[in-house]
């Protein structure tokens, strides 16, 4: 396997002497047929992070260096050329990337508190002992991620999780909790990073809200079947321990931790929209509460290492999608919506987002739940997922996923069709774009068309795959 695994890492390298000959520099795009180079490095990324996922942080970030060398080597940035350009767009992406470094790590310190805050030992209580248990506990964290980040959502649900099902969780039923999490915060612009994306590119709050029908209709899906596998793998522990209270300071620092974190959040992108994108200020916001609460309780900082190593993984892969040339999308429909959110399963849906805002043209409601929704398909393609695989590294199998974890494939398109019949195509005209002009800089991706760069470099038919 190690053979394999190294055969495959040398094999990423070895596009990059055969793009030399006549390679165009400075922004030229080259392809095999219609599809560029660079989503065919990322494509190996991928395949890569799916067969060898026991060593996806390796792969990641392999792909990662991989693109970044060729484009600082041949096709340059929209930032400029060479390593210059490649330092430039950086310096676009590094808020993005410190925010969720910041998350990441805060939020794995934050839901070890609410672990032994003895709150999952006491929730039996309160909770049907059969599979109606397990159904509540992710409608939980459905409206956990509807006002909180849906990372943290996923995080407090496996905690409970890990107690409630004595540390025995189905694959399933994880698949069905990122589901939730991913659900909850579709129709919220503080729970989910595409939605807030879309609320400060000057689109209204209520303009998302219809996003909670599809979000529904997949919760009652996800959590009806992972619910029931996971009775049938392990049933709920049916008595809490009578003596267990409430460890109220453990409780204390989590509660200070997420209204900061929501606080400093609704601040910044209300009062001052414009600084967003030049300051990591949630990820700080949470660091801040954790420093300030250390001599309430000790944090478990032995949880950090993996934590890290788990949002590494992340970063190179949204590192990897923001190097990508996707500067069109296809004419916005319903029908590129629900491409979109296939697509968002494997390929960031950060970038995909802005693209969609910059465009313009789109039914904010229902690109907010593909977007949103989508991500939960495959483990990696969510950040709650990513995030979860740190508590429980079995579902950082593909295959395990979709296997075990189908429903949530069918939980998307039956959402989806539920929202388009009832609610229907509703698109909102070039209103966020000029929103976008208005606030220029508050734009989460790299991603700005310039003169040069606005013109189709990736054919319609090749996005929509």
């Amino acid at each position: 396997m190690n053979k394999i695994f190294t055969a495959f890492l040398a094999s990423s390298f070895l596009p990059l002497p055969a793009m030399a000959a006549g390679m165009p520099v400075g922004g030229g795009i080259a392809a095999v047929g219609s599809i560029p180079l660079e989503f065919i490095l990322f494509g190996i990324t991928l395949l890569g992070v799916a067969v060898f996922h026991s060593r996806t942080l390796q792969v990641a970030a392999t792909g990662a260096i991989t693109i970044a060398l060729y484009k600082i080597a041949f096709t340059g940035f929209k930032t400029g050329n060479g390593f210059p350009g490649f330092m430039a767009h950086l310096g676009h992406e590094w808020v993005i990337l410190t925010n969720l470094l910041c998350l990441l790590a805060g939020f794995a310190i934050l839901s070890r508190h609410f672990e032994k805050s003895h709150v999952p030992v006491i929730l039996p209580k309160y909770l049907p002992d059969d599979w109606k248990g397990g159904f509540a506990l992710l409608a939980l964290v459905f409206v956990m991620s509807g006002f909180l980040d849906n990372i943290a959502a996923a995080l407090i649900g496996g905690a409970m999780a890990h107690q409630l099902f004595r540390g025995k969780v189905h694959v399933g039923y994880l698949a069905a909790m990122v589901a939730a999490s991913n659900a909850g915060g579709a129709g919220s612009v503080v729970g989910d990073t595409t939605t807030t994306m879309i609320w400060i590119s000057g689109v209204s709050p209520d303009a998302v809200l219809p996003a909670y029908l599809p979000a529904a209709v997949a919760l009652l899906i996800v959590g009806f079947i992972g619910a029931k596998q996971q009775h049938a793998y392990s049933p709920i522990l049916r008595h809490a321990h009578q003596h267990v209270r409430a460890d109220w300071g453990r409780l204390f620092i989590v509660g200070c931790i997420l209204v900061l974190a929501i606080a400093t959040n609704v601040t910044v992108n209300i009062h001052f929209p414009e600084l967003a994108d030049h300051f990591p200020f949630i990820g700080v916001a949470v660091w801040v509460a954790i420093l300030l609460t250390a001599r309430i309780r000790r944090h478990d900082w032995e949880v950090l290492p993996e934590a890290v190593k788990g949002a590494t993984f992340l970063l190179s892969l949204v590192l990897c999608a923001s190097m990508m040339p996707v500067e069109q999308l296809p004419k916005p429909s319903w029908e590129t919506t629900l491409g979109l959110g296939f697509v968002s399963s494997v390929f960031d849906n950060i970038p995909l987002t802005a693209l969609a805002i910059k465009q313009g043209g789109y039914d904010w409601s229902m690109l907010a739940y593909a977007a949103g929704f989508g991500g939960s398909m495959i483990w990696f393609g969510s950040s709650s997922g990513v995030a979860l695989s740190n508590m429980y590294p079995e579902i950082k199998s593909v295959s395990r996923w979709l296997m075990q974890g189908w429903h949530v494939v069918v939980a998307y398109v039956a959402g989806f069709a539920v929202m388009l019949t009832v609610l229907g195509w509703n698109p909102a005209g070039d209103q966020p774009a000029m929103a976008q002009a208005h606030h220029a800089s508050a734009g989460r991706a790299s991603m700005q068309p310039t003169d040069e760069a606005s013109r189709p470099l990736v054919p319609s038919h090749s996005q929509n795959r």
